[in-house]
């Protein structure tokens, strides 16, 4: 055997070993994002236009899915793909769809009032969480977590502040669950608060926690409150940096005499600027300067659908609605009452702006 053969053997193995890690839980989000697309079309069929987008059935789906039977070991690689890496590929992909003059348009007051929204709710999210009894660092990470990205903001969060593993267990026990909630419950405020598309997509990316989501909340409300929902939602996580960096100043103070040194707390650059948005902004500065012929960006639009209602049915087979008991009453209502709050001062800001 040469050695070209023995490469390609050994290539076809790996190839072959990916597979069987990823292929269960790959294809289990697969299925699931089948029955969505297919009760989807049967909702247009019969109603004439589908009430209940597949990015919404496929978390409702998944949950169900996993209300009634946990995955075993097995499945969970390939799950944890698609709940990731694949939600990932599709925020990337959806920058081809706004240009700058998308950016633009959404003016400089919107951007520095997402600035003033995030640390105003910090603030009054993190008073919440003392006023119930949360220890410091918990009522940090709950208030970072709900004010600027869930999980993602925890996970950087947490070892800047030399916060435990049981800080971080019992602060996103309660996210998976209450960001599936946003989600399906955000779209109705349209109807009772008389919102316009702008004002729903504004709202959405100020008060969703993860990006995937805002795709699925605004999805009912058209491409136009998916983009600047979107574009929200960045500018919203990239205050990440300034947060961390500003409770970085402050770590010493916050870890206190008997923690582990500040060398083993310190966090990772790629923590504060995920790779998918620097790839989100480099995709749409290539549609901004017409690097991106027209003609793939309809299948790009399609890609990132097809990706994020893959990525939607990863989140909810990932969803264990015994979490919310876990979290324990005081955590529950300090992220719910912080929630709650963001949404006023959102509401607020689009209100302030004139949002039409």
């Amino acid at each position: 055997m040469t050695l070209q053969t023995q490469g390609q053997a050994g290539l076809a193995d790996q190839i072959a070993a990916k597979a069987r890690h990823f292929g269960p839980g790959l294809l289990l989000c697969l299925v699931v994002s089948g029955v969505a697309l297919a009760a989807e079309h049967v909702e247009a069929g019969f109603f004439g236009r589908a009430w209940l987008e597949a990015l919404v059935l496929a978390i409702l789906i998944g949950t169900m899915v996993r209300s009634l039977w946990r995955p075993g070991r097995r499945w969970l690689p390939g799950i944890a793909l698609s709940a990731k890496t694949l939600l990932e590929i599709a925020v990337v992909l959806l920058g081809a769809s706004l240009s700058a003059a998308t950016i633009a348009a959404a003016g400089a007051p919107l951007l520095l009032g997402i600035a003033a929204v995030v640390f105003v709710a910090i603030g009054l999210s993190y008073g919440i969480g003392r006023l119930l009894g949360l220890p410091q660092r918990m009522a940090i990470l709950v208030a970072c977590g709900n004010s600027i990205c869930g999980n993602s903001a925890i996970a950087a969060v947490a070892p800047v502040i030399g916060a435990d593993g049981d800080d971080v267990a019992a602060s996103i026990a309660f996210t998976a669950v209450l960001g599936v909630a946003v989600v399906l419950g955000l779209p109705l405020l349209i109807a009772l608060l008389g919102l316009s598309v702008h004002q729903f997509g504004i709202l959405a990316g100020l008060t969703v926690y993860a990006v995937p989501q805002v795709l699925a909340a605004t999805a009912p409300a058209g491409q136009a409150a998916i983009q600047l929902g979107t574009l929200v939602k960045l500018v919203r996580v990239l205050m990440l940096g300034p947060v961390v960096l500003v409770l970085s100043m402050l770590s010493i103070r916050l870890r206190g005499r008997t923690d582990a040194p500040a060398a083993a707390h310190r966090f990772a650059p790629h923590h504060i600027v995920p790779w998918f948005i620097v790839g989100f902004v480099v995709m749409a500065a290539l549609r901004s300067a017409g690097l991106i012929p027209t003609v793939l960006l309809s299948p790009l639009a399609g890609l990132a659908n097809l990706l994020t209602i893959i990525s939607m049915a990863a989140l909810g087979l990932g969803v264990d609605l015994r979490s919310v008991a876990k979290a324990g009453p005081r955590v529950s209502a300090a992220v719910i009452l912080s929630l709650l709050a963001l949404g006023a001062i959102s509401l607020g800001l689009i209100h302030l702006l004139a949002v039409p």
